[in-house]
């Protein structure tokens, strides 16, 4: 059990929405509104694939679901780059267990470009985390990045993607990333609970799915009795 993208963001966020995640994930309450911009950000990096052209998409699902396939992805990956692929989506990397799957890596001449998609109209300080992260992780992979971008919607259709360069805040949060990742792992392997108490985390940058089971008003499935 290693790190991804989603789970060091979270995990940054407060450590205890981390654990649960891997421990009670059942406990989890996402209202529909964020359902809802959850899916509208998948739609729109799904558009913005095909924003520089042809290109090869790494996903691949195990047998019979829909969940990614992480180390049949990270080899395809690896396989398209030996190979000089202009332009990769969700190209996979894996480092000591530790994943993540880039929306966009585009071909220069000493190496790659990261592109990473967002259905906003504005580069928010977490976006240039998402990408910290994966900056770390592709360069531990021996990738050469050249400049990281985050594209964001344009103003209308006939400019629906504008890539911003990021590429300095970038590389300063991968040092951030090196200080936790670690810790993280590490903490997400315990057995016991661990405890944080509610406050201002709860809701920034995101608000919280389990704000419901730490205030004890969502109970455990064995704990839910039903009046005869």
């Amino acid at each position: 059990m290693g790190i991804t993208k989603t789970d060091f963001m979270r995990g940054m966020q407060c450590p205890k929405m981390l654990w649960l995640d891997k421990h009670k994930p059942q406990m989890r309450l996402i209202p529909p509104e964020i359902q809802a911009r959850l899916d509208a950000g998948n739609a729109f990096g799904d558009r913005a694939m095909g924003m520089f052209g042809p290109y090869e998409e790494m996903t691949v699902y195990r047998k019979g679901t829909r969940i990614p396939d992480k180390k049949r992805m990270a080899e395809r990956t690896r396989e398209h780059l030996q190979k000089g692929t202009e332009v990769i989506c969700e190209a996979a990397f894996i480092y000591y267990n530790h994943y993540c799957a880039a929306d966009i890596l585009r071909k220069t001449e000493t190496g790659y470009d990261l592109y990473e998609v967002k259905n906003a109209p504005e580069v928010h300080e977490q976006f240039i985390r998402d990408a910290g992260f994966q900056y770390y992780l592709i360069t531990r992979c021996g990738i050469r990045i050249g400049k990281a971008f985050i594209v964001i919607h344009g103003p209308d259709e006939a400019n629906p993607f504008v890539p911003v360069e990021v590429t300095e805040a970038v590389k300063e949060y991968a040092r951030v990333v090196d200080a936790h990742i670690w810790e993280l792992n590490r903490m997400q392997k315990e057995r016991e609970e661990v405890q944080v108490e509610m406050g201002g985390q709860c809701s920034n940058p995101y608000e919280c799915w389990y704000m419901d089971y730490c205030r004890g008003t969502r109970k455990e499935p064995e704990q839910i009795t039903f009046g005869i």
